[in-house]
């Protein structure tokens, strides 16, 4: 698999970051300084995204939520996808709060707030092409993803399940953001793209001419907020406030009017560990 030199010095720079973090403040020194920094992004859709020059989005309704539900201020920053959480574990923020899959790899840095969201990953295609019809018609085309992606951590399973049917992964292409790899797609650079199934949804609804949904190329996965394993006092702090958020029917609200679902079976309870991760996947 082939990765582009941006991709590479990205890769080293988010190693660099979280092998020389410093700790984040937890809440104790949070309630102290009276300020929550958060990161956020605005180019990732329905999660986070820029209209007519306003931040919008899940996460923006969510952190309105969490303004009047806090006792201190919330100082959010927005950052590029890419340098996102390696800003967080050097401790330059207290939390990411954006659409984050749970990994393996990143619960060695980070705990994560109970999940919001579901993160199987699906692959879109140009619309009308037939082609591509089945797993097996995916055997050696090319696929992009966004660099840092915790989907690119996830393509074993896709190859798989290529392998099952005879087939091979292609070649895979890295992006610093998904709009630039749909327009890859669009003009005929890619062959598909694979990306979190609320995000394909959305992207299909809003172009419907130009892109359709493709088939389930992993098993379940969660989409949350990542706080530093430093921070426990403020995990348990972001849990009670996803209880609050449940309990008063806001967030179901707010999943309806984005995503166009709830999710009513997802875990409850912060995840911490890859092994309670794989459980409530049921690997």
């Amino acid at each position: 698999m082939k990765k582009s030199l941006v991709s590479i010095c990205l890769g080293a720079a988010l190693a660099l970051s979280f092998a020389h973090h410093v700790a984040a403040a937890d809440l104790p020194a949070i309630e102290k300084s009276g300020t929550l920094k958060v990161a956020t992004e605005d180019d990732y859709a329905p999660f986070n995204f820029m209209n007519n020059g306003k931040a919008d989005g899940f996460n923006k309704d969510m952190l309105e939520e969490l303004r009047r539900y806090a006792k201190f201020n919330i100082d959010q920053s927005i950052l590029p996808w890419t340098g996102l959480l390696a800003s967080v574990s050097a401790g330059q923020y207290d939390m990411g709060l954006t659409g984050t899959i749970v990994t393996d790899e990143r619960l060695k840095v980070f705990n994560y707030a109970p999940p919001w969201a579901s993160a199987q990953h699906y692959f879109v295609k140009r619309a009308g092409d037939n082609s591509l019809a089945t797993i097996a018609d995916l055997s050696g085309k090319k696929v992009g993803l966004q660099a840092g992606s915790a989907l690119l951590a996830r393509l074993p399973e896709l190859k798989a399940m290529l392998e099952k049917t005879g087939g091979k992964l292609g070649p895979v292409v890295e992006y610093p953001s998904y709009p630039e790899a749909y327009a890859d797609l669009a003009n005929k650079r890619l062959d598909y793209v694979i990306n979190v199934v609320i995000s394909v949804n959305d992207l299909v609804k809003s172009k419907p001419k130009v892109f359709e949904k493709g088939l389930a190329v992993s098993g379940p996965g969660y989409i949350s907020w990542p706080i530093p394993k430093s921070s426990p006092e403020l995990l348990d702090y972001m849990t009670k406030f996803m209880d609050h958020m449940r309990e008063t029917g806001k967030l179901a609200e707010l999943q309806q009017k984005w995503f166009g679902e709830t999710y009513d079976t997802l875990p409850t309870e912060a995840i911490t560990t890859p092994e309670q991760f794989h459980k409530l996947v049921g690997q």
